[in-house]
């Protein structure tokens, strides 16, 4: 039986614990929540399973090598020690990327060319040849992450980001990243339980990762490659068995996900990528204001969504915001709804009182994830 190692799977600010959850479920052991990152242990096996079947990992990182380093001299030297040759043939290519939290070296991309000259270098003096640096679709990618003096040398699994899922053919003005997407929908509980909306779909992002959710497909089942399948121990064979064994999990779902835009050209983009997604049988998107919309029916309905805000698309937020309360307050009793916003300021317009707020990064904009409870009649009455 193939021995266990430890790995790192990093995520955004505010994921980490949903993303322990989803590695404790798929059968992860010593999970332990970091910053931005979750550490565990597998086997190659489940190396190949987290990346498959993580909805919010950005990276699945194996760490090979750990040290103490001072100075960019011994940078080099511990990195030139590494037996690069059991990870990479010198007709490969590589790419390097550093992260850097310590007052000796403050320069990222000056310690990743450092491991990148070591690597190479013994390459060179090794077989009098060396591998050439590719940072689009190298064979190997190698992650260096100094913590003031402890210095881990890790091999990235995942190869490009893992909210990279593969579906998406059609782009529309600052979409949400994947990664984020799943998470809100995570950590509104919505699970496949109810009908769900998106009123402001953009390209159809939230609606297809909740299909995603619903259905328990694995969320990197479209993704052209990994940068494990690059390296020299890859065993297609394994990596299948797991594959088939993730597609027996896939079920079905008797709710409606539905997604309004109020552009026809925004909707088209959203279909295009549901379709990609081979997903149009659990989604509908139709060209719809939600200021003119209602709930339909009287059956549950989770709402998540990602109103523009104009640190990114210019909006009137005061109106927007002032609108979007309005409307959930009339429109749609017996609901959730969750949004998550960088403007805190227009969030005051909204006029309903969140019971939930949840920090979140979109993008490098900091933001909040605020849940709204829309009850049948009064809160009070609820209550009573």
């Amino acid at each position: 039986m193939e021995k266990n190692f430890k790995m790192l799977a990093k995520t955004l600010y505010g994921l980490e614990e949903i993303l322990a959850q989803e590695l404790r479920k798929l059968g992860a052991s010593r999970v332990e929540i970091g910053t931005r990152n979750v550490t565990f242990e597998g086997d190659m096996g489940f190396l190949y399973k987290a990346n498959l079947c993580c909805r919010t990992a950005i990276k699945i990182l194996k760490p090979i090598s750990s040290f103490n380093v001072f100075t960019e001299a011994d940078v080099y030297k511990k990195v030139y020690e590494i037996p690069w040759e059991q990870y990479m043939d010198v007709d490969g290519t590589l790419s390097v990327d550093a992260t850097v939290f310590s007052e000796k070296f403050t320069h990222s991309k000056y310690i990743a060319l450092k491991t990148k000259d070591a690597i190479v270098d013994r390459f060179r003096d090794k077989e009098g040849r060396r591998p050439d640096v590719d940072l689009d679709h190298p064979s190997l990618r190698v992650n260096i992450h100094i913590d003031r003096n402890i210095c881990t040398i890790s091999l990235d699994s995942s190869g490009q980001s893992l909210h990279k899922r593969g579906y998406k053919v059609a782009n529309t003005m600052a979409p949400i990243n994947e990664v984020l997407a799943a998470g809100m929908i995570m950590l509104s509980g919505w699970s496949g339980q109810c009908n769900f909306l998106d009123p402001m779909c953009g390209s159809g992002t939230i609606l297809t990762e909740a299909a995603m959710i619903a259905c328990n497909i694995p969320p990197n089942l479209n993704r052209e490659e990994f940068g494990f399948e690059n390296w020299p121990d890859f065993d297609v064979e394994l990596f299948e068995l797991i594959e088939n064994a993730a597609l027996k999990k896939i079920k079905d779902f008797h709710f409606k996900i539905e997604g309004f835009d109020i552009e026809a050209d925004i909707v088209s983009k959203a279909k295009e990528n549901i379709n990609s997604a081979n997903l149009q049988e659990f989604v509908s998107v139709r060209k719809q204001d939600f200021f003119e919309s209602k709930k339909e029916n009287d059956q549950s309905l989770f709402i998540v969504f990602n109103p523009p805000y104009d640190e990114r698309i210019q909006v009137d937020a005061e109106k927007l915001y002032t609108s979007i309360g309005a409307t959930l307050k009339h429109g749609y009793p017996g609901t959730q709804a969750w949004m998550i916003t960088s403007n805190m300021e227009a969030l005051k317009h909204v006029g309903l009182r969140p019971s939930r707020r949840i920090k979140l990064f979109n993008g490098k904009l900091e933001g909040k994830l605020v849940k709204y409870e829309m009850y049948e009649g009064s809160r009070k009455a609820k209550k009573q």
